[in-house]
């Protein structure tokens, strides 16, 4: 039997002679042989490799045998993180360049808030062609157009409410809303109608006009810009008193985009009133009378005055009887109530070399009788009274 034969120089590696299998057989379990070698992920540097940069002492081997990335030369992490950055810089540059691109196809929000313009108004005299008709407020309104009309608040009705271009339903109901309230508390509300209060009123302007408003309240005057008819209705208290505090009201509520920032509500309605003279007693109305006022009003409103629930008064257009010609429509006003005739029809001549404000004689319009209410024989009308 032939057994293991040594090396003539003795065992590899100095392994002593005489252990059992030899050094070869003890240490086969760790040799590499070079498959495995080639199939590893990391290589060791070479010693100049090292010298060159030892940052890292391996590098990645290529996988399938092929080619591997070049080993970082000299400042080749330095390079890579001015690389990076430059493409971080890039990225930023191009998302802010899209960003100023989709902001300049967009228009430009409209200013919150935008100067409101003093109220143009005007005021017409409706004079009646014979005596006013006299009675109680039930027939009066039965045998009037107000007989269909609805009563108070409830006959300032709102349209549909759709969105417009530049502004929601939301906002169009609050542009309605408003103008609504405008027209109750400057036109229903008994305590402004008596000349008691104008702050329900003057709450809902926007506060360019309330140096306006102020001054056509405390000192009105017939220049076309400061009479108290202009903004609201308001009876002379001394002459005038409610026979019925349910007014009569019917009409309708317009709603337009005027501008990307501005809606426009426009007004336009009849309002009947049962009057009696201040005199008489509380309960003493079987000498009543008609008086009707026509309100067409145009509002605008911005996204500041949707948000704070108040108006832009730009026109308001007034037609009231029945009163007399030369009546004074700047302050409060004076119906010709139950059997008074007017005592002029036609407006005094006008000079035109006088300093007194061109708009200062009103003119004025003949009364249909169409809009008097016409009352059965037996109610009769009472003997005509001095105005």
């Amino acid at each position: 039997m032939a057994g293991s034969v040594d090396p003539p120089d003795g065992t590899p590696d100095g392994t002593p002679e005489g252990l059992p299998g030899g050094g070869e057989d003890e240490y086969r379990s760790v040799v590499f042989d070079e498959s495995f070698v080639r199939a590893a992920h990391l290589q060791e540097l070479s010693a100049q490799e090292r010298l060159d940069d030892h940052t890292r002492p391996v590098r990645d081997r290529p996988h399938h045998g092929g080619p591997g990335p070049e080993p970082p030369g000299p400042g080749g992490r330095r390079r890579g993180s001015r690389a990076g950055a430059l493409l971080l810089v890039l990225v930023v540059a191009m998302v802010f360049a899209a960003a100023v691109h989709l902001g300049s196809r967009q228009a430009y929000p409209p200013p919150l808030d935008q100067r409101a313009e003093p109220l143009r108004m005007t005021l017409l005299p409706l004079v009646p062609q014979g005596a006013v008709p006299g009675g109680r407020p039930a027939d009066l309104y039965a045998h009037s157009p107000a007989a269909e009309y609805r009563s108070g608040a409830a006959g300032v009705t709102l349209p549909p409410v759709r969105r417009t271009t530049h502004f929601s339903e939301g906002q169009v109901m609050a542009a309605l809303s408003t103008a609504k309230d405008y027209l109750v508390q400057s036109s229903l509300d008994p305590d402004v109608l008596t000349g008691g209060t104008v702050r329900p009123v003057r709450l809902l302007l926007d506060p360019d006009q309330l140096a306006q408003f102020d001054r056509s309240t405390d000192a009105p005057s017939t220049d076309g810009r400061h009479a108290t008819a202009g903004w609201l209705v308001r009876f002379d208290p001394a002459r005038v008193a409610l026979a019925d505090p349910a007014v009569r009201v019917h009409g309708s509520l317009r709603v337009a985009e005027t501008s990307p920032g501005v809606l426009e509500v426009t007004s336009d309605h009849t309002f009947v009133y049962v009057v009696r003279p201040a005199a008489a007693p509380g309960s003493d109305t079987a000498n009543a009378s008609l008086f009707t006022v026509r309100r067409e009003l145009r509002f605008h409103f911005d996204r500041e005055d949707l948000r704070l629930h108040r108006a832009e008064l730009v026109t308001s257009h007034l037609q009231a009887g029945p009163l007399d010609c030369a009546a004074d429509l700047s302050g409060a006003l004076r119906p010709l109530l139950s059997g008074q005739r007017a005592t002029s029809t036609t407006p005094p001549p006008t000079d035109p070399h006088a300093s007194d404000p061109a708009t200062a004689t009103p003119l004025c319009a003949p009364l249909s009788p169409a809009a008097q209410p016409t009352l059965p024989p037996t109610t009769g009308t009472p003997p005509p009274q001095a105005p």
